[in-house]
């Protein structure tokens, strides 16, 4: 529902309400006439999108609710939890390119919202003229008003839980796709799974993605390689598989490598242990 002080509600009645007016006489009548039932069908479209609220508002919300993660991860340093290592310096540098996977993020979770919110319209309005158009003239005096409210009215209900959803959905995938920018920028030579099913058994995790968890990918054609500093090492290049966070309710992630010295030995050639070497005598 939109806010109170929005300025859109009005004393029209709510999409139950006139639901309930509707079975209520085609109870007591049965099917008559098309033109009665068009009746009903235009009163619960207007009823559905004033309780759904405009669609401006599902831009505004989309905005709010992406740009908040967005702050999380750049300007709060939440990135460092994927990006081990980036600094304000090396986001400022990149910075368009972030605001740009934003902008496309909130434009498509905001079109997949309003998809759901018309499909959602389009599905009562079919479910009541099936209802509507099997009552025999004369109505039928056993049905169950509140059961068959619900039963027509349940696709327009659904719709705030599948909005959460998605919200949840478009938030993990720009987690996704901006940590992926930063990666890159920084150099990245691959990425170390993870998976929400590692540590909680009550999200329903797809398997091969659980199976992938703390399992090492690698990032096809990188610095580190063409230096000849790393190896494949039994590993599995990036590109082979889907990414994180890119199926539908994914919510895996990389933690991005951008450096030699994280990789296990048996990925580091000869060239690249003496590198690590090198690194480890400067730090002492």
């Amino acid at each position: 529902m939109p806010p109170n002080d929005s300025g859109y509600h009005s004393q029209r009645p709510t999409l139950n309400q006139i639901l309930t007016a509707a079975i209520t006489e085609l109870s007591e009548t049965g099917y008559i006439s098309p033109e009665r039932i068009d009746f009903w069908l235009n009163e619960i479209r207007r009823a559905a999108d004033m309780d759904l609220g405009p669609e401006s508002f599902v831009d505004r919300d989309t905005r709010a609710k992406l740009s908040a993660v967005y702050d999380r991860l750049i300007e709060r340093g939440k990135i460092n939890t994927y990006v081990p290592g980036v600094t304000r310096f090396d986001l400022s540098m990149i910075r368009p390119e972030l605001r740009a996977e934003l902008d496309r993020r909130i434009l498509a979770s905001a079109d997949l919202i309003k998809l759901h919110r018309r499909e959602a319209v389009e599905h009562t309005l079919q479910r009541f003229r099936g209802w509507s158009t099997s009552i025999p003239p004369g109505g039928d005096g056993s049905i169950d008003k509140r059961e068959t409210r619900t039963s027509i009215g349940k696709s327009v209900a659904q719709v705030s839980f599948e909005r959460r959803r998605v919200d949840i959905d478009q938030g993990h995938k720009l987690i996704a796709n901006i940590s992926e920018i930063v990666a890159t920028d920084a150099g990245a030579i691959a990425g170390i799974w993870h998976s929400h099913g590692e540590h909680d058994r009550s999200y329903n995790a797809r398997k091969e993605h659980l199976a992938r968890a703390e399992h090492i990918f690698v990032v096809r054609d990188n610095w580190a390689m063409q230096k000849r500093l790393m190896k494949l090492g039994g590993r599995v290049y990036m590109d082979e598989i889907e990414r994180p966070g890119q199926l539908p309710y994914c919510r895996c992630f990389y933690t991005w490598i951008t450096s030699p010295r994280r990789l296990p030995d048996e990925m580091l050639t000869r060239l690249g242990q003496e590198f690590v070497a090198q690194g480890m005598r400067r730090a002492a």
